[in-house]
């Protein structure tokens, strides 16, 4: 065993709560602190990336009912972190094992230096033996900086760490072709390759518990996330957490996702994953060409149309003229200036601009290629 294997493992509000009432399903909870500390004291680094925040809150408060408006939601969720943490608290130090409360808003991922600063703290608490416990800062985070759920932030914060593992705990045992509860003939899926990952045909149904943010379909996309960073994703059920060992010891437990060969470059990591795209840049065929075959920068005379409203130095999505994105980068110029140079060549910037800009719109250093 690799004594300096990186594992973050989120477990879904559906796992941690009681379906009728919201209130915490504290054995479950009990199980998962036992086998956490158990890998920490094997030599694993271990992260959790835990829901349940606005359900414990809602439990606090009586609600009967996961609230629909943002800032509701979000002073639920400040009253319900706080119990949560103390729940977690409480039980890891019983097993004599420190943990930190670990808050992140997308905006943290999308600063370079605070993207470094936060992986720095990652590192430091593994040195100090400590299990971060990782949230959403639901009280501060604006809609279009959200992650959304916690299946992705448990891939982006995967991807940040550089994790061998994700895994994410849920309320089935693996993934079926559909959701097993409405459709008893569907079939258990046990490995997904790279390849059959981007051609998953999966009746996903809709949203988790009323308690929840996420589907199977959030937990889709962060495997396709965390795969393609180069780490092995599992969905297994959230109420057995003594099986993530014997999954790492090769048991046939659960969905694994097989992972991508690893791109280790922290900074193009940081621009593929980190990122939030501002826009989109469409290329004609020469530009996708010399972009994924060649490694060359983008140039103005490859682009063709336009889309968003974004400043220089965001990050855009580029596109082929389908649409389909072949790489993201970040970007040189506003969308407004794009609009003004593109399909021109670098020498008519100057002329078109009123100023003598620099030639690339991205550089392939800020570049990634899918």
């Amino acid at each position: 065993m690799n004594p300096f294997q990186t594992i973050v493992v989120k477990i879904g509000t559906s796992s941690l709560a009681q379906p009728d009432t919201g209130k915490l399903a504290l054995s479950t909870i009990a199980a998962l602190v036992e086998s956490l500390t158990e890998l920490r004291q094997l030599g694993y680094s271990v992260v959790l990336v835990s829901s349940g925040a606005v359900g414990v809150g809602c439990s606090r408060l009586k609600l009967t009912e996961r609230p629909k408006k943002i800032a509701t939601k979000q002073a639920i969720a400040a009253v319900g972190q706080g119990r949560l943490i103390r729940v977690y608290d409480d039980l890891f130090t019983a097993l004599n094992q420190p943990i930190a409360q670990v808050l992140l808003t997308r905006r943290e991922l999308m600063e370079r230096s605070c993207y470094v600063n936060a992986k720095n703290t990652f590192d430091a608490l593994f040195e100090l033996g400590v299990i971060p416990i990782v949230n959403e800062n639901d009280t501060v985070a604006i809609e279009e900086l959200k992650f959304g759920d916690n299946d992705t932030l448990s891939a982006l914060v995967a991807n940040l760490i550089n994790a061998h593992w994700l895994f994410i705990l849920t309320d089935v045992d693996r993934l079926y072709s559909a959701d097993p509860r409405i459709f008893p003939d569907a079939k258990p899926i046990k490995v997904v390759s790279r390849l059959e990952l981007d051609q998953l045909q999966v009746n996903v149904g809709g949203k988790g518990s009323q308690w929840g943010t996420g589907g199977m379909l959030t937990k889709l996309t962060a495997a396709r996330l965390a795969t393609s960073a180069g780490v092995t994703t599992v969905i297994t059920h959230g109420k057995q957490p003594k099986n993530l060992l014997k999954i790492i010891n090769g048991e046939e437990i659960g969905t694994k996702f097989e992972a991508q060969l690893k791109n280790d470059k922290a900074r193009k990591r940081w621009i593929a994953y980190g990122l939030l795209p501002r826009g989109k840049l469409y290329l004609d065929k020469g530009a996708v060409k010399a972009i994924s075959q060649k490694g060359k920068s983008l140039l103005a005379a490859g682009i063709i149309k336009v889309e968003g409203n974004f400043d220089s130095l965001d990050a855009v999505q580029l596109c082929n003229e389908k649409g389909e994105e072949i790489a993201r980068g970040i970007v040189n110029y506003s969308q407004e200036e794009l609009d003004k140079i593109k399909g021109y060549h670098s020498d008519k910037i100057p002329e078109l601009l009123g100023y003598h800009g620099v030639e690339t719109i991205v550089h392939r250093d800020n570049l990634v290629v899918n």
